[in-house]
């Protein structure tokens, strides 16, 4: 395992990469009789997970998940971050009672112990939770999915413990600040964002709150460039990608967390970084063009103000508990909408037969970074 702590401090294509040493404060660990790497703490610790339902339905989770949440006290965030699909709806089918025992479920198994733990718990919902999809007449295919989910979060007992800034749309549509991070959720359920919702993110990333911040997050289900096999597709990213990243990027926005591709690739477009997560449950998928084996991930978020790049992974295999390597993951990915760059690299770093083979895939146009 200390071969692998290198790959751990993972830097922004404009930073140099900083490598740990034997001097650095950081620990193998021994937990639960195994041994993993425990990286050094930023100013603020966030964990991320994504994707921790199983089929329609069901009210198990996989061993992942609760593994995951056991050991928080080994990581001790000061916040978990979720990139949606907590339960498994998203089926017509399922009856009411259904849909509410699913939510009883992973109360069970992640926000009740949350809440016992005071660890903060900010999420966006996803396709599987309460999916945005409309049909042509604008009435939600999963009304009653939407108004479960949302009956269950505004529960006072089922309090997330964030700071709310704006409850515009909660939990669809909201604002958090924690310790000088400014964190917007949008509702990436599906592909597409009303004006009048696009309208709120604006006025958002414009207040007092998000401008006073040092960081600012967004977070969304759905990624705005594809990166998973079978999910190379329209209706599997945000729609008018281009133009949201625009958007983030002329508000400042540092990073867009996402999951619903259940394949972890830290990558960069533009001036926006972009976390896809990885998956918890169930369904881990290979990347585009990749032969590199699925992985049920979870990522280790630390925050340091005063570095040039603030956000460093450490990112852990969940069935192993090894770390995956920044550099052994694909140099670049070419999504059916727009390449994307591993955070690490500039175009410049690619070579002629990877801007050959990237052009070839799409178009000149949608193979820039």
């Amino acid at each position: 395992m200390p071969s692998k702590v290198e790959s751990t401090q993972v830097s922004s294509s404009r930073t140099e990469v900083p490598t740990l040493t034997s001097t650095t404060e950081t620990t193998i660990v021994n937990v639960e009789g195994a041994e993993f790497y425990n990286p050094p703490r930023g100013d603020v610790r966030l964990v991320a997970i994504s994707d921790l339902n199983g089929v329609y339905g069901s009210t198990e989770y996989d061993p992942e998940v609760d593994k995951a949440i056991s050991l928080l006290s080994f990581w001790q965030p000061d916040m978990v971050v979720c990139g949606g699909d907590m339960v498994a709806g998203q089926n017509p089918t399922l009856s009411e009672e259904q849909l509410k025992a699913m939510w009883t479920a992973f109360d069970q198994h992640v926000a009740a112990p949350l809440r016992q733990a005071n660890i903060p718990y900010g999420f966006t919902i996803g396709n599987h939770d309460a999916s945005g999809a409309q049909n042509l007449s604008g009435v939600f295919l999963f009304e009653r999915e939407r108004t479960i989910a949302a009956n269950y979060w505004n529960k006072p007992t089922h309090d997330p413990g964030i700071e709310f800034v704006d409850r515009y749309d909660f939990p669809f549509y909201y604002s958090f600040k924690f310790n000088d991070i400014f964190f917007l959720v949008w509702d990436g359920s599906s592909a597409k964002i009303p004006q009048d919702k696009l309208d709120w993110v604006e006025q958002a990333l414009e207040s007092p709150e998000a401008q006073s911040a040092k960081l600012k997050i967004v977070l969304g289900h759905l990624p705005l460039y594809a990166i998973a096999a079978g999910r190379n597709q329209s209706g599997e990213v945000m729609a008018n990608a281009d133009q949201l990243r625009e958007m983030l990027e002329r508000h400042q926005v540092h990073t867009y967390i996402s999951g619903h591709h259940h394949a972890y690739y830290p990558a960069h477009k533009g001036e926006l970084q972009l976390l896809h997560l990885g998956v918890l449950g169930s369904g881990p998928r290979l990347f585009i063009d990749s032969k590199l084996p699925a992985q049920k991930a979870l990522t280790v978020i630390d925050i340091n103000f005063a570095s040039p790049e603030p956000t460093t992974y450490t990112t852990y295999d969940m069935k192993t508990m090894e770390l995956i390597e920044l550099e052994k993951l694909p140099r670049f990915i070419p999504g059916h909408n727009g390449m994307v760059l591993r955070r690490d690299l500039e175009m410049k770093d690619l070579t002629s037969s990877e801007q050959a083979l990237c052009e070839h895939s799409l178009s000149v146009d949608l193979c820039r970074a």
